[in-house]
């Protein structure tokens, strides 16, 4: 100890502890402070009794001798950080080098043992930028993993540690099984011995892990059935890739297992793990015979987020398609089916499903937000942004809606609390842009009565052939199209997906106005029309009032037109100004160059 530092001691100006400390710190020496970080000690001045130190962001710092023997913490030279503050070019040149060794001297550093944060903190800034070390240590986790020098952790929070002897990998899986007691720790050890199976060359030492996790499923079966489940299903992949491991004739199987608890299938399988659910379901159709494709859509409707996509597809893979897109449908009309079903149909409307796409999705959709805002074990606003953020979402719910489901849906958006008034409003324009005619019910002109449209049978017949052409031809071939071209990648990119997306909603429009037309139309042949006056039916000639020229017109149907032969509708501006009109009256009527004045000369009935 420095005589100076002794005497200090001694006349009782500091503590032997603080005097121990002291003796530590002589010139030169690095140190660590909790709150300035490192530092290298300047020099001691015992007439003051006060010590320098220069900290990185702060230089010639001084401090009273006691307090810096309590809050300074000497390092030697090989501390990583008397390491950078001394030749920091060959830290850098070991860490390209040699990153294990590198890592190996900062865990030293530490004691032994370090986290992932204080290894970050050790080199980031000096030696690399936050990206570059990122990178780097991704690489130098996987070789430490090999070296078996590391205890590498599963949790980002635990430390890394140092072994004083090399542990083989096999040995770390089976320490960390063994050593696990907690059920979900026993089970992530047991999925990274199924993961790293070709380090065993003893398979041998596996059996009695085979034979825990069947005492482990057997014991929290009732208790822990998800868990239960998942140390069968890995003991099952285990055995696939080492068939000489097989499982004794008496032991517990999955499709038991699945049997036994049949009652709540949505929840077993909901609980499992992502990776178990795909595993799992595929028992199905052993474990229920005829009865799995109702357990599958079961969980189609009413299970989770993860279990609608694995049951959807096990059905679809097992050519039961049909059966799932009518129990789709059923759940749709009955309100029965819940948000995590609907998000997912939602996402996959450009595909098999498209034709559940209609006005009945998007009615149990407000339905089951409106259910879900007064159910306080739903908080779960996924389906609630859908809706608002999928901009073509609405248009293609909405393409092939007749104007009763667009006034009821529209009205069910008014009335409900689910969305605040400027979503509300929003979902609103998204329909009018679609359909401009149900403008009038926000405007508030919504009782306006639809007339009845008169048209000729012939060409009534025409409309529903052409939607007859629309529902059966035109719309299945672009649904085709639509699926054709969502196979060709990334839809933000492709042009063709766009076009099809496009043409579906000009058909759902096409679909929807004619399905209204057709509702309104009346046929009608026409015959024995009064001609006493313009009327619907009537051949009328006119005179122009300047030049005398005389113009023949029929007037017949809505859907009757052609200029060519000069009929025209009875709808048109030409015609609604004949109309009512008797010979010898004149009548202003509209012209393209203007208004003009026209006297009716004759009117007789019109003959096919």
């Amino acid at each position: 100890m420095h005589p100076e530092i002794q005497k200090a001691v001694d006349a009782g100006k500091l503590t032997p502890a603080a005097g121990q400390t002291l003796a530590q710190l002589q010139p030169g020496t690095y140190v660590v402070h909790k709150s300035w970080g490192f530092g290298q000690v300047g020099d001691i001045d015992f007439l003051v009794s006060q010590i320098t130190i220069d900290f990185k962001a702060k230089k010639g710092h001084t401090m009273q001798l006691q307090y810096a023997a309590e809050s300074l913490l000497a390092i030697n030279s090989e501390h990583i950080l008397a390491q950078k503050a001394s030749d920091l070019a060959s830290v850098k040149a070991r860490a390209k080098e040699d990153p294990v060794g590198l890592t190996r001297g900062i865990l030293t550093s530490y004691g032994g043992r370090a986290t992932q944060d204080q290894i970050a903190q050790a080199l980031i800034g000096d030696v690399f930028s936050e990206s570059e070390f990122r990178k780097w240590w991704e690489n130098t986790k996987k070789a430490l993993k090999k070296d078996g020098h590391f205890a590498v952790p599963a949790k980002k929070t635990e430390p890394f540690e140092l072994r004083e002897a090399a542990v083989s990998h096999a040995e770390q899986y089976l320490a960390t099984f063994t050593g696990a007691r907690k059920l979900k720790d026993q089970l992530n050890a047991l999925d990274q011995i199924l993961k790293n199976l070709p380090e065993f060359t003893d398979l041998s030492v596996l059996v009695a892990v085979l034979a825990t996790a069947e005492d482990q499923a057997r014991k929290n079966q009732r208790l822990n059935p998800a868990q239960a489940l998942e140390f069968l299903i890995t003991r099952d992949e285990i055995v696939d890739k080492a068939p000489s491991l097989a499982r004794a004739a008496a032991a517990s199987t999955v499709r038991q297992f699945l049997i036994d608890q049949k009652g709540r299938l949505a929840a077993l399988v909901g609980d499992l793990p992502a990776a178990k659910q795909k595993r799992a379901l595929s028992e199905f159709p052993a474990a229920f015979g005829d009865a799995w494709p109702a357990l599958a859509l079961a969980l189609v409707t009413r299970g989770s987020t993860r279990v609608v996509t694995e049951a959807a597809r096990l059905m679809e893979d097992k050519g039961q398609l049909d059966a799932l897109l009518t129990g789709l449908d059923k759940a749709i009309r009955e309100h029965s089916i819940t948000s995590e079903s609907l998000i997912w149909l939602c996402k996959e409307r450009d595909g098999a499903f498209s034709d559940l796409v209609n006005p009945r999705l998007f009615s149990a959709v407000v339905g089951a937000l409106e259910r879900d805002q007064f159910d306080e074990d739903k908080r779960d606003r996924r389906l609630h942004d859908l809706l608002l953020n999928d901009k073509e979402l609405v248009p293609d719910l909405l393409a092939a809606a007749v104007h009763e489901e667009l006034r009821d849906i529209m009205q069910k958006l008014m009335r409900t609390p689910v969305f605040e008034e400027l979503n509300k409003r929003s979902l609103l324009g998204r329909i009018i842009r679609v359909h401009p005619e149900m403008q009038a019910l926000v405007s508030g002109d919504s009782d306006v009565k639809q007339e009845t449209l008169v048209v000729s049978w012939e060409s009534l017949e025409k409309r529903k052939n052409e939607f007859d052409e629309l529902v059966n031809k035109r719309i299945p071939e672009n649904i085709r199209e639509i699926s054709a071209a969502r196979e060709h990648g990334d839809l933000r990119e492709n042009f063709e997906f766009k076009a099809a997306k496009e043409m579906q909603r000009v058909l759902g429009r096409r679909r929807a106005e004619t399905e209204r037309e057709l509702a309104l139309a009346r046929g009608t042949d026409f015959a024995n029309p009064d001609t006493s006056a313009v009327a619907l039916g009537t051949i009328v000639t006119i005179k122009d009032a300047t030049d005398g020229h005389l113009d023949i017109y029929t007037i017949l149907g809505a859907w009757d037109g052609d200029p060519e032969k000069n009929i025209v509708s009875y709808q048109s501006a030409l015609a609604q100004a004949f109309i009512g009109h008797k010979v010898g009256e004149q009548v202003t009527v509209p012209t393209e160059f203007g208004d003009r004045t026209i006297e009716i000369v004759k009117i007789e009935a019109w003959k096919k």
